[in-house]
């Protein structure tokens, strides 16, 4: 999504492809250092990079016939492992909102 977008275009080059090789080799293994699991439907991808944990919040959108797509909401760059509350609340409604659009 656009803030997603917007937060892995403003990182800097090398932390940015660090971020995206990351995703994509998400795509092809199950670690959870990687991509896991936070809460009911919110994911997050994970990067540590120069000691600072870059996390960009993700749901799975599964009304795909033929493919399963997850869609990246929002980033943070955060100097521990602990989650904010509020990050987990922000993914839900730009979750909720997003298939509330895709429904029509």
């Amino acid at each position: 999504m656009e803030e997603a977008a917007r937060f892995i275009e403003n990182l800097d080059e090398k932390t940015r492809d660090k971020v995206i090789y990351n995703i994509q080799k998400a795509r092809f293994s199950n670690d959870k250092e990687l991509f896991r699991k936070l809460k009911d439907e919110i994911w997050e991808f994970r990067t540590l990079f120069n000691k600072t944990h870059y996390r960009l919040f993700a749901f799975w959108d599964k009304t795909g016939k033929t493919e399963t797509v997850v869609i990246a909401t929002h980033g943070l760059v955060k100097k521990t492992d602990k989650t904010p509350g509020s990050e987990l609340e922000k993914a839900e409604k730009i979750r909720q909102l997003y298939f509330k659009r895709n429904k029509q």
